[in-house]
């Protein structure tokens, strides 16, 4: 049995594809700076986990629910920054067997963990929340004032942290987001805090809980619907597959573009793979190439895959009068067919 060397070279100076088939590879990185960003999260990890602890202590002390509230939500800021940790080291590994993306979905596994925690949370405290409007307890206004000062500025140091690393990462996005509405929620409770010592309305302390769950649903929901939108395989958000067709086919001396599909593997690398037909004196090849530089250029699109065959003359086909021949490439293509001039989509 023969032994083989998985470490192919496709740099420039590799081997060309054969005729039809291009895969442009150039100028997109297949996963975030691991080890600064790493880093980053690391030092904003320690800042959240040391003051949650303090903060439970403290919101059982004053009975705030917008304390404990707080610490919850920084519970799962701080298992979003362990998601997004882990993740970013699955995403580093190559790509190997059958794995042939390597394990970069891990991250948006990752953001969606955060959506999914961040609605959940938001349904628990709404309903503690209007609880406690119905029957408020005593709250200790100045205790808890006090301490969302203090989670301010850890919230901001934090927050400043992640706001260092990738966040083109949808990961990484996942967790300064948790963090972010763990600030708003800060800031929610100091004011809280501050009508409860002044006025002795303790009902504010449910109404600041209940502003923060807003927050929270809006961007649990932003995460759940991104890494939804790839893991349903979906085109980008600001990528029109119908005008990229139209686009491909209008570059001479292509006739027809077919089986077109855009997706996103990871966060900020999306792929596409198409089937072009050219006029039967076109250069396939420089075809090809004129296609890759237009996407990456145009669309930002540099992970491509594609099919370019010579479209076949219809009056060399052999077969009965009137009868239209059928492409001999692709039994059934999937999706619109894109040709010069007007055409359905």
């Amino acid at each position: 049995m023969g032994v083989h060397d998985h470490d192919h070279d496709h740099g420039p100076g590799g081997p060309d594809h054969s005729h039809g088939h291009g895969h442009g590879h150039a100028g997109h990185s297949h996963g975030v700076s691991a080890d600064a960003d790493r880093r980053w999260l690391a030092i904003a990890l320690g800042l959240i986990g040391a003051f949650m602890a303090v903060e439970v202590v403290v919101g059982i002390i004053a009975q705030s629910l917008a304390l404990i509230s707080d610490a919850a939500h920084m519970l799962t800021d701080a298992v979003s920054i362990v998601l997004a940790l882990i993740a970013m080291r699955l995403a580093a590994r190559p790509a190997r067997g059958g794995y042939t993306f390597g394990l970069k979905r891990a991250e948006i596994l990752s953001a969606q963990a955060n959506g999914l925690t961040l609605l959940l949370l938001a349904l628990w405290l709404a309903y503690e929340a209007v609880q406690r409007l119905i029957d408020p307890p005593p709250v200790a206004g100045g205790l808890v004032l006090v301490t969302a000062l203090a989670g301010i500025v850890v919230n901001v140091a934090a927050a400043w942290c992640i706001s260092r690393a990738n966040r083109s990462s949808l990961a990484v996005e996942g967790a300064y987001q948790h963090i972010l509405n763990d600030l708003f929620a800060f800031i929610g409770t100091a004011v809280a805090g501050l009508i409860v010592l002044t006025t002795g309305f303790v009902q504010a302390d449910a109404i600041a809980t209940l502003v923060v769950v807003v927050l929270m649903v809006k961007a649990g929901y932003g995460l759940v619907r991104e890494s939804g939108r790839i893991f349903l395989e979906a085109a980008p958000a600001h990528v029109d597959p119908d005008a990229v067709g139209d686009r491909l086919v209008a570059h001479p001396p292509v006739t027809e573009v077919h089986d077109l599909h855009i997706w996103t593997i990871t966060s900020g690398q999306a792929a596409l793979s198409a089937h072009v037909l050219v006029e039967p004196a076109g250069d396939c090849h420089a075809v090809r190439r004129d296609l890759e530089r237009l996407l990456a250029k145009e669309y930002a699109i540099t992970h491509t895959t594609l099919q370019v065959d010579h479209a076949h003359e219809a009056l060399l086909t052999v077969g009965r009068a009137g009868e239209v021949a059928a492409d001999p490439h692709c039994a059934e293509s999937h999706g619109p067919v894109h040709r010069e001039g007007p055409h359905d989509h």
